[in-house]
């Protein structure tokens, strides 16, 4: 890649296509009059890179998870950022960080190291006590050693700098809608227009999230159909579910899809979900991208009592919460929610987050940061 320009090496450990929070980041590195260079990993089911303004690399790997996958997956990035010139290192997450680190280090270039999320503390973690060791080990072995540290939230942001004494700077991950979008039909998109729409997005359908319990509930959820949309660690549970129970009519699960497609479902929803439960620090004080983007589609959020989340929900009085976990708890309150004459009160204080809450000024956030290296 021959270019008279700065280059920027990014690097993050999935498939690159759903991951908007990368994507954003690489197109403020474009407008700080970077090239970007953008790795990640390609899996059997990857959809296409869509045309991006930004070149990508893929790598293929034998192993799919667990250590050796790990290992080989930051040994072969370390390489391909080795031969590649390059004058910014850009790393999303601790999967991706200690290759970055060393390459910025052997090539004297500034890293900013932009952390997703309590990495150490996601659930994975919760029942291997040798592997949550071995990543708390390199993150205190990494992270005081940073100049230029990025997290998603102000809790987040708290926690690592108590424990590592290191400022780290918030740009949260608002989604960046075009103002003038029009969405799909429900015909367009073969989904019901003769009932209501609950939606449950997201990248991440993994444990501990609640959707399980989301389609048992929908056992007493009347004239409503649930959408979820993702991929995760609990989507064959979530296959076998549906049919054991023949929610075919009830239950539509649709593999993750871009941002570009998600959009519009996301749009005809009438209720947006994020129910994640409180079992481990990192969803405690989670404040998910679909927050923003039911937010941006005007759709009411029914949510679990989580920090971040709950600040923004109440602020607003843009929709409630559930209690627990219990299905018919779940049930109940979406159909309360869904018949509510407070539907229209939440539509105009939704009107007004939407003109507040936008990427235009965490960008600005981030564009600072990256022009201060």
């Amino acid at each position: 890649m021959f270019t008279t320009k700065k280059i920027a090496f990014v690097s993050v450990i999935n498939d690159l296509v759903t991951d908007n929070r990368v994507n954003k980041t690489c197109m403020s590195l474009i407008e700080c009059d970077y090239d970007v260079l953008l790795v990640g990993r390609q899996l059997s089911n990857s959809l296409p890179i869509p045309n991006w303004p930004f070149k990508t690399i893929r790598l293929k790997m034998i192993f799919k998870k667990g250590p050796a996958f790990y290992f080989f997956f930051n040994f072969r990035l370390f390489f391909v950022g080795l031969i590649k010139k390059t004058d910014l290192f850009y790393a999303n997450d601790l999967d991706t960080l200690a290759p970055l680190f060393l390459l910025s280090k052997l090539k004297k270039k500034p890293l900013i190291y932009d952390s997703h999320e309590l990495f150490c503390e996601v659930p994975e973690l919760k029942d291997s006590r040798i592997k949550k060791v071995i990543w708390q080990k390199l993150e205190r072995r990494i992270i005081p050693k940073l100049k230029t540290c990025i997290t998603v939230n102000d809790s987040i942001a708290k926690i690592y700098e108590e424990k590592y004494n290191v400022p780290f700077f918030i740009v949260k991950n608002i989604s960046d809608f075009d103002q003038f979008f029009v969405p799909k039909s429900r015909s367009e998109l073969n989904i019901p227009n003769d009932k209501k729409i609950i939606l449950l997005q997201g990248t991440g359908i993994n444990i501990d999230r609640g959707a399980e319990e989301l389609i048992d509930a929908m056992e007493f959820v009347q004239n409503a159909i649930l959408l979820i949309i993702g991929s995760g660690d609990v989507w064959e549970v979530l296959k076998q579910k549906v049919s054991s129970k023949g929610f075919h009519n009830k239950v539509m699960l649709i593999n993750k899809l871009p941002k570009s497609e998600l959009i519009h479902y996301t749009f005809n929803a009438d209720i947006g979900l994020s129910i994640d439960k409180n079992t481990n620090l990192n969803y405690l004080y989670s404040l998910p991208n679909k927050i923003f983007d039911y937010i941006q589609a005007e759709i009411p959020i029914l949510a679990s009592r989580l920090p971040e989340i709950e600040r923004v929900i109440l602020h607003y009085k843009i929709g409630d919460f559930i209690d627990n976990h219990n299905p018919k708890t779940i049930a109940n309150k979406l159909n309360e929610m869904l018949y509510s004459k407070q539907l229209s009160s939440y539509k105009k204080y939704l009107a007004i987050a939407k003109k507040e809450i936008t990427w235009k000024s965490e960008k600005e956030k981030l564009l600072t940061i990256i022009k201060n290296i």
